[in-house]
């Protein structure tokens, strides 16, 4: 991957795209290369997160998650963390919701210089979900399934809540609620109720 000027010209990019609601991969990059999974903004906290593969199908394939946030007037990058591919699940019935990352905000510098332990976080957590969901709610946000099912998901929250996550819910296309998972749960309530079943 890529660094510096580049890099971050590229992030905004898809930042401005997925604000446009358009097709997050670049049209100019072939998706052996990079594949842009997923991207989210919101707008209104000013953060974004972006999940890309770097060399899909390869023996040195990464997973990224890339941070932006609005600050000085335009996206800025905020950090990034990498990793192998894990062993995220194929199938899944209705929702699966997996940690992922976080960063420390970019006001901490402006608002409170020096100081982590007051400083926003920035959060996220890749989503899968099971065909029939039309949507997923990230605390009152709601973002719409993709094709792939698969998704990410970002917030900010205040630096002593950087544990928790907003409930995210899986609803159907009909808009009924099919599944949900609070903030530190570690299963959603599709799966304990399966789970209580078969017992």
């Amino acid at each position: 991957m890529w660094t510096g000027p580049r890099w971050e010209t590229f992030l905004r990019g898809v930042v401005r795209r997925a604000l446009a609601r358009d097709e997050v991969q670049p049209w100019w990059m072939p998706r052996r290369v990079l594949t842009v999974v997923s991207a989210d903004v919101d707008a209104t906290a000013g953060v974004g997160a972006i999940w890309i593969v770097w060399r899909p199908k390869s023996p040195r394939m990464r997973e990224h998650i890339a941070f932006l946030e609005w600050h000085g007037e335009r996206w800025r990058f905020v950090g990034a963390g990498a990793s192998s591919p894990g062993d995220d699940p194929v199938n899944v019935d209705v929702l699966d919701v997996r940690d992922c990352a976080g960063v420390l905000s970019l006001t901490r510098s402006s608002d409170l210089p020096r100081s982590i332990t007051t400083a926003s976080w920035i959060g996220c957590v890749k989503v899968r979900l099971g065909r029939d969901v039309g949507h997923v709610l990230i605390g009152d946000r709601r973002i719409d399934a993709s094709e792939q099912r698969r998704l990410i998901a970002v917030w900010m929250s205040p630096r002593s809540s950087r544990g928790g996550r907003p409930v995210i819910a899986a609803l159907g296309r009909d808009g009924a609620e099919l599944s949900r998972i609070g903030p530190h749960d570690t299963l959603d309530t599709d799966t304990w109720a399966r789970l209580r079943e078969e017992l």
